[in-house]
């Protein structure tokens, strides 16, 4: 998965780069780059927690109604957002996407020489040989991602890589110039509580990196929370809320065993993404908001979306099945043995499926027989 992403990712860190010749800045432009790409995620993610607000009053009276039915409740709750033409679980797509890109930066900057210098893996083999053979101390990560370390003895030995391979691709020069540094931090190395060097500025500068990236997704999480709860009061958060509160130490643990480059993405997507819900929060205003509701949910019961047809198909399998109490199959199947019976039921799923299929043109085909069994 890293691979995957981080190698197109790489592809636009190199460009930034090119152009600014400044690590962090790279980061920082990349990061804000991947938010403009979400944008239309996030807009329709806050969009649709806004479009919950308007159903409170009769999702408050569907709680009334069937209080003592559970199941009830829960199809009458999707049919409402079936005819309102709203999807509840659009808020976790987002939140995936952003941990899909994470793997991406992660693998990106672990491998600067790979990603933005552009050496061949075949002198980054060869350097990783030549730190091994005089014997110099690595980290156990070392044989998986030696990227950075080899940076850090480039810059401290460089005469350990006066070997040909390497002057011919000016190895040691294009990693001494490489700036990596970003207000004084080094967005290569591993923050710890524990410096080599002491508490220097810059020990103190990469230890500030984890708990910023802490502070401001706490920060984010906060006024999420606050604007979620106030636009919907009969909102239970349950498990979702406390997902939330754990993005923050998450990150903080994450940025505290990864280089500093990827807490740093970890503080500007969290202070981007902040913005960016503020400036949409002022924007979805009440009667913007009505209007829009009105417009996307007539485009609903115009077309159908994936939800829909997958709620219609569950009622008419249920129904076929005698599940709902709409329906009894009692005189239908009175005196039947179970073969005949599963064999009857086969048939009514089938015929709600070739119903289903000419209704929205899908392919909906017959389930295997599996009456013998």
């Amino acid at each position: 998965m890293s691979k995957i992403i981080g190698i197109p990712l790489g592809w636009v860190m190199f460009g930034i780069y090119a152009v600014f010749k400044n690590y962090g800045i790279a980061i920082m432009l990349f990061t804000l780059l991947t938010k403009l790409l979400m944008f239309p995620t996030s807009y329709k993610q806050q969009l649709g927690s806004a479009r919950m607000q308007s159903l409170n009053p009769k999702l408050k009276q569907l709680k009334q109604q069937y209080a003592k039915n559970p199941q009830k409740l829960q199809e009458e709750q999707a049919k409402l957002y079936q005819q309102e033409g709203i999807n509840p679980m659009a808020s976790c797509l987002p939140m995936i996407v952003q941990m899909i890109f994470l793997y991406g930066v992660y693998y990106v900057v672990y491998a600067p020489l790979s990603h933005i210098l552009r050496f061949s893996s075949d002198i980054i083999n060869k350097a990783s040989e030549v730190i091994t053979s005089a014997g110099l101390p690595t980290d156990k990560y070392f044989s998986s991602r030696p990227e950075l370390t080899i940076m850090k003895y480039v810059k401290t030995k460089p005469e350990l890589f006066g070997d040909k391979a390497f002057t011919d691709v000016d190895f040691v020069g294009k990693i001494t110039d490489f700036k990596e540094t970003f207000l004084g931090i080094n967005l290569g190395a591993i923050p710890t509580i524990h410096p080599d060097d002491g508490w220097t500025a810059a020990a103190i500068g990469l230890v500030l990196v984890p708990i910023m990236s802490g502070v401001v997704q706490l920060i984010f999480t906060l006024y999420s929370q606050y604007k979620s709860k106030k636009m919907n009061p009969e909102m239970n958060m349950g498990a979702m809320s406390i997902v939330m509160f754990i993005m923050p130490l998450f990150s903080v643990w994450l940025a505290f065993n990864v280089p500093a480059g990827v807490g740093m993405y970890w503080i500007f997507s969290s202070l981007f993404s902040l913005i960016q819900s503020i400036g949409l929060y002022a924007y979805f205003t009440p009667e913007r908001v009505a209007v829009i509701h009105e417009k996307e949910k007539e485009k609903k019961s115009k077309k159908p979306g994936l939800m829909a047809k997958m709620l219609e198909q569950q009622q008419a399998l249920m129904e076929q099945q005698g599940m709902s109490v709409r329906k009894d199959y009692s005189k239908e199947t009175e005196g039947m043995s179970r073969k005949e019976m599963q064999e009857y039921n086969r048939k009514l799923i089938n015929e709600a499926r070739k119903r289903m299929a000419e209704k929205y043109g899908d392919d909906y085909t017959e389930e295997p027989d599996d009456t013998e069994n």
